[in-house]
């Protein structure tokens, strides 16, 4: 005769408890980026919205960005490493396979035992990893989990690349998530079509770049990205608002993915939120920074007084696979 299996017994409720950045040293303009490519400082502002963008500069790598972002959000948090039980990663710029980023950074934070994993979601990312932070916290798999959204793509900028080379900047952001006594992070709607993963692509995977010697680095199709973030993007944006039982009017704070300004201000039109909502603009000063553009641009909007703690905030990633995920958040 069977069993009834116990269940897991975990809070009824999570939230974002913290968030910490780190931004590399060296600044890129547009007019380094003009002699490279037939283009103009004008040009790449009026269409992207970016001025600059972030690259590593001298001793500067991923982990150290991933590192310095995830000891801040710790030390905003108020808890000790050791009461940490997960690290999730969210990368498409790490490129040794294994043993995984999130392992190796569990270690050098102290963080014992961990639950650890790297995942590859592209500028969905941080959403992605945010989502499984609170499913893993509710279903009491674990206490308090670190999220980590970390990127270092001018490695993969091809900079004689008229339609990306100013795009892509370098950066990581980190989040807290634990228990709480109040709902602090909605549920995620999230998805893919990967029939349209030729839209945005790594031109070459790692096996033939060793065999070739050619360096991948990432393509797009603007003009496709563009149509399909302004019109699917938007009515999931609009989902991520009903399924948390919100109108626009509810809102305090929108936190798009840095894609680019006209994607933002077309989300703005299509959900209608009013004029007192702040947005995010970070990509002006650090170009896209995929998974961690939401946490760096949360923390930013954070420590400037911008937004508040305890505001309301629609996050949405979007980007290559297609993917997307969105989820409306309390501000740590």
């Amino acid at each position: 005769m069977s069993k009834a299996l116990l269940s897991s017994n975990g809070p009824r409720h999570a939230r974002i408890l913290a968030v910490g950045s780190a931004i590399p040293s060296r600044v890129v303009d547009n007019e380094y980026l003009c002699g490279f490519i037939d283009s103009s400082d004008e040009w790449i502002t009026k269409r992207t919205g970016i001025t600059e963008r972030r690259w590593l500069g001298e001793g500067e790598d991923l982990r150290s960005l991933a590192l310095a972002a995830a000891r801040r959000a710790i030390a905003k948090s108020g808890l000790d490493a050791s009461q940490l039980s997960a690290v999730i990663v969210s990368t498409v710029s790490y490129f040794q396979q294994t043993p995984a980023l999130a392992p190796a950074l569990a270690a050098e934070l102290g963080i014992p035992n961990a639950v650890a994993y790297d995942i590859s979601a592209a500028c969905a990312g941080f959403c992605y990893g945010l989502a499984q932070a609170e499913a893993l916290v509710r279903a009491g798999q674990a206490q308090h989990v670190l999220v980590i959204g970390a990127e270092t793509l001018s490695k993969l900028t091809d900079p004689t690349d008229r339609s990306t080379a100013f795009l892509f900047g370098d950066g990581a952001g980190a989040v807290i998530v634990g228990p709480s006594d109040d709902n602090g992070i909605g549920p995620v709607v999230w998805g893919s079509d990967g029939g349209q993963g030729d839209v945005i692509w790594q031109n070459s995977d790692w096996a033939k770049a060793v065999e070739t010697g050619a360096w991948p680095y990432i393509g797009m199709n603007g003009q496709a990205v563009f149509k399909w973030a302004t019109s699917f993007i938007a009515a999931t944006a609009k989902r991520c608002l009903a399924q948390a039982g919100l109108e626009p009017d509810d809102l305090d704070v929108f936190i798009p993915h840095q894609a680019n300004n006209r994607i933002t201000d077309t989300l703005l039109r299509y959900l209608k939120l009013p004029e007192r909502v702040v947005v995010a603009r970070t990509i002006t000063k650090y170009g896209n920074n995929s998974a961690a553009s939401i946490p760096i641009a949360m923390d930013e909007l954070l420590s400037t007084g911008a937004a508040q703690s305890g505001q309301t905030a629609l996050i949405i990633g979007f980007g290559a696979g297609l993917v997307y995920a969105g989820q409306v958040v309390k501000l740590p």
